[in-house]
């Protein structure tokens, strides 16, 4: 029986009818850091992300470019995960939800519900706003518009089938109060039994006009609401309803976090849990929202012509800076906001001229000794520690400070002992270039989870046969 911890990780799964932003990215890298930490630690991590790609919405951009849903989806979902591949994003599985495993579970999942009691059938009249994918209450317009898209949402009347979602709220309450189902940060948790106190309904799972879902086990008329059926995607995506093993490896056993922004807080909190229970499986363990972030003090959008594509800043700064510029711009669970124009100036601060400097500075004072040392390097684990420290708590930025600590530290080191003043076999230059070689073979461990490639290259180099310089392992942004 292996002793190993295991962690399913998930991000939320992204919609296909637009192209991959930084907002979708912030998520998933934040999700592969914890994926790739774990599996340094030794633990046996299933790290999910993927696309969601039934409903309204995607009928409709479908119907506006010309296509079928299925191409558009086809199209959009590869987008999503060659965007995901040039940041290095460790993905064990990336599920689209037109899958037929998705679908085949999401038929069984549905009919355990139907035959449980746990859906009725009714009439539904309201607001539906076809962006959000969701019935709106007159209470949350801004304007009598939908205060996210600002469009006048449609007035819908049709037959529909409800969840006895308050059924399950008294038991869903208590699990979050007891940390049973854990919510970070904490005001997250406070405003999600906050909203036990404004008289949740039973929703619905189903909808009649709309034809591009999964159609409901027992009435081939209605296709499952297409966000019930994205949530199902954290089941479906390990073997729910047929491969009861790999189910019960990532679902019963795995401590299970799912990782979102904020906006779905009610969906994730409370709804995904109750159906859960419902379905007679158990809720997830942790769920943390992160904030959202502004670019220059303005909402991301088309309009403003402020949507940063990832692809872009791969293609400038390269996977690992990308991936470090993102996650270091503010604390995860809080909103912030991202100077676009400040990231050339922030990489040559913190990588070119840090980390970047360092190891070239090291390297070479090595290579002009021969490119050995004396003695086997010994590193620490202290530093991978404190990160470790940091990042049990999902505190990204304070785990980044850890190691730029040590980074400034090592430099100071350097400027004070001025080894290059010193001849090449002098033995305290040796000794401080073997400590320090040492230091920085642990930083690069503790970097490793954050980017990938530059660990592993500082690895490469400060362990081979004979040290060299060699490149630059983050060139100059030149002005």
């Amino acid at each position: 029986m292996s002793t190993k911890s295991k962690y399913y990780i998930t991000t939320p799964i992204y919609y296909v009818n637009d192209k991959p932003h930084i907002g979708h990215a912030y998520t998933t890298i934040a999700a592969d850091v914890l994926a790739r930490w774990h599996r340094l630690k030794g633990d046996e991590v299933f790290f999910l992300t993927g696309t969601d790609e039934h409903g309204a919405k995607v009928e409709e951009s479908a119907k506006k470019a010309g296509k079928s849903p299925l191409e558009l989806c086809d199209e959009n979902s590869e987008k999503f995960k060659k965007t995901f591949e040039s940041l290095n994003l460790s993905f064990d599985y990336f599920i689209r939800t037109t899958d037929q495993r998705h679908k085949e579970a999401v038929a069984k999942f549905m009919q355990k519900l139907w035959e449980n009691g746990d859906i009725y059938e009714g009439t539904y009249e309201g607001l539906y706003c076809t962006g959000c994918e969701n019935f709106l209450t007159e209470k949350e317009l801004v304007n009598g518009k939908c205060p996210i898209h600002l469009t006048v949402p449609e007035k819908i009347t049709e037959k529909n089938y409800f969840f006895k979602l308050k059924k399950y709220l008294p038991q869903v309450k208590e699990l979050i109060e007891k940390d049973e189902i854990k919510i970070r940060p904490e005001d997250k948790k406070k405003e999600t039994l906050g909203l036990f106190q404004q008289g949740l309904e039973d929703f619905s799972v189903s909808r009649e006009r709309v034809k591009w879902g999964i159609p409901l086990p027992f009435d081939q008329s209605q296709v499952t609401y297409v966000w019930v059926e994205a949530l199902q995607n954290y089941v479906s995506a390990i073997g729910y309803g047929d491969n009861e093993k790999e189910f019960k490896k990532w679902w019963i056993e795995a401590d299970v976090l799912h990782l979102m922004a904020k906006d779905i807080l009610k969906f994730h909190c409370i709804y995904w849990p109750a159906l859960l229970l419902a379905a007679g499986e158990k809720p997830p363990k942790e769920l943390f929202l992160h904030g959202f972030f502004t670019i220059n003090g303005q909402k991301m959008s088309k309009s403003l012509g402020n949507v940063i594509d990832p692809n872009e800043m791969v293609k400038k700064y390269g996977a690992d800076a990308t991936r470090y510029l993102l996650l270091s711009q503010f604390p995860f669970g809080q909103d912030g906001d991202i100077k676009a124009e400040k990231f050339d100036e922030q990489y040559n601060a913190y990588l070119a001229n840090g980390i970047g400097n360092l190891v070239s500075r090291v390297a070479n004072l090595i290579e002009q000794g021969g490119g050995q040392l004396n003695k086997k390097l010994k590193t620490s684990d202290l530093i991978f520690k404190e990160v470790s420290r940091h990042l049990e708590k999902l505190e990204f930025t304070e785990a980044i400070a850890v190691f730029e600590s040590e980074i400034n530290n090592l430099d100071y080191k350097l400027q004070k002992e001025k080894p290059w003043e010193k001849a090449v076999n002098d033995e305290n230059r040796l000794k401080f270039l073997q400590e320090t070689a040492g230091t920085i073979l642990a930083i690069a461990n503790a970097i490793e989870p954050f980017m990938p490639e530059t660990g592993a290259a500082i690895q490469k180099k400060f362990l081979a046969s004979k040290i060299t310089k060699g490149q630059p392992l983050f060139p100059r942004m030149q002005k």
